[in-house]
């Protein structure tokens, strides 16, 4: 029986070995049934410590954190509420997290990125302008009403506008119980800057109303964006 050559076991070994990092890259299984966030504990580690299993209650496996905005002195500003595994414990392990962004109509959620999830992108209210850039550069944008659901890849940079004449709502769900931020204004730009670049974007923006039948709003001026 002829036996392997040296340059074979190399290629089997780097083939595990790479195969090995794949599968770590995603979050990891769940190894238990539940793993409610144990808020108390203060160890540094890649996800979250259990709470003990004899005092976990159905109150970890519900939230009513989204049900509204995020409090604001000005029922006029935006905002986005994230809850991952920190905020809602009974996400911990499951490989997932949710936000809710409130739009006013004057408001827009400036470029960004999701460096560890990909985000699914659900409008509840109102009429928004959503896209994404890939890595040739290529834009995909759609108007979006209520109903409609888009998807943005990981790690790629996205961004929604209100496009309509009410408030938009919409909820947004990820596959990894901490998504992570990317933002580029807060990265690159000083705030003088990140205005004069997000009123840029406004205009490429408007001109590819007359693209879509539904109603875009001449008058958003941009006055309120969302830096996350």
């Amino acid at each position: 029986m002829k036996k392997p050559s040296s340059s074979s076991l190399i290629f089997l070994l780097l083939f595990v070995l790479f195969s090995c990092l794949g599968i770590s890259v995603a979050d990891s299984n769940n190894v238990f049934d539940t793993c409610p966030t144990a808020t108390n504990k203060s160890e540094f580690i890649n996800g979250f410590p259990c709470k003990n299993p004899t005092i976990v209650t159905t109150s970890d496996f519900n939230s009513a954190k989204l049900t509204g905005p995020v409090d604001t002195d000005d029922q006029f500003i935006s905002s986005v509420n994230i809850l991952t595994a920190a905020e809602f414990s009974g996400l911990n392990t499951l490989g997932l997290s949710i936000s809710r962004t409130d739009l006013g109509t004057d408001a827009i959620v400036s470029p960004h990125s999701h460096p560890r999830a990909t985000e699914i992108f659900f409008v509840n209210q109102g009429i928004v302008l959503a896209g994404f850039l890939d890595t040739k550069n290529r834009l995909f944008q759609s108007f979006l009403k209520a109903g409609d659901v888009m998807v943005f890849p990981k790690g790629l940079l996205h961004f929604c506008l209100n496009s309509g004449y009410e408030p938009a709502i919409i909820f947004s769900v990820f596959n990894s119980q901490n998504p992570g931020v990317v933002n580029i204004n807060g990265a690159m730009f000083e705030p003088a800057d990140s205005n004069h670049l997000v009123h840029k974007f406004l205009e490429r923006l408007k001109s590819l109303s007359s693209l879509s039948s539904l109603k875009f709003n001449p008058n958003v001026t941009l006055t309120t964006y969302i830096s996350l």
